[in-house]
């Protein structure tokens, strides 16, 4: 009797076919495509204001901001200090009024900064300078 196991001379290649693999993936993105839902972007609706030509009192607080972020209060320009600007607006004995120049390159974050201070500093009306 011969216990010993015998070694198999023929050699098998293993054999990988890619064609089911390949088949199943398709069927897999077939089934993403179908069920993923696709939305739109909605789009906000946005009506920008026109400027008109109205008359504004005289005493009318004037504020200027340039291009490059500077202020001028009543044509006294402010120190780039972040609360310069809030404690001129503060210290104003009248605040019926803020009209604001603010040129058209100047940053949205200053205009904004200005905004927040005559907010704080309690302007009964705030108005910007338009072009015709």
């Amino acid at each position: 009797m011969n216990f010993r196991r015998r070694r198999d001379t023929s050699t098998d290649q293993l054999v990988l076919d890619f064609i089911p693999l390949i088949d199943i993936l398709l069927v897999v993105l077939i089934f993403i495509t179908v069920t993923t839902t696709f939305s739109r972007v909605q789009e906000i609706p946005v009506n920008l204001p026109s400027g008109s030509s109205q008359v504004l009192s005289s005493e009318s607080q004037v504020l200027a901001i340039s291009q490059d972020g500077q202020y001028a209060l009543n044509g006294r320009f402010l120190s780039q200090n972040e609360h310069s600007l809030a404690d001129a607006l503060a210290a104003l004995q009248d605040k019926s009024a803020l009209l604001i120049y603010a040129d058209a390159n100047a940053r949205h974050a200053t205009v904004v900064h200005a905004l927040e201070s005559a907010r704080s500093a309690q302007f009964d009306k705030i108005s910007f300078a338009t072009q015709e």
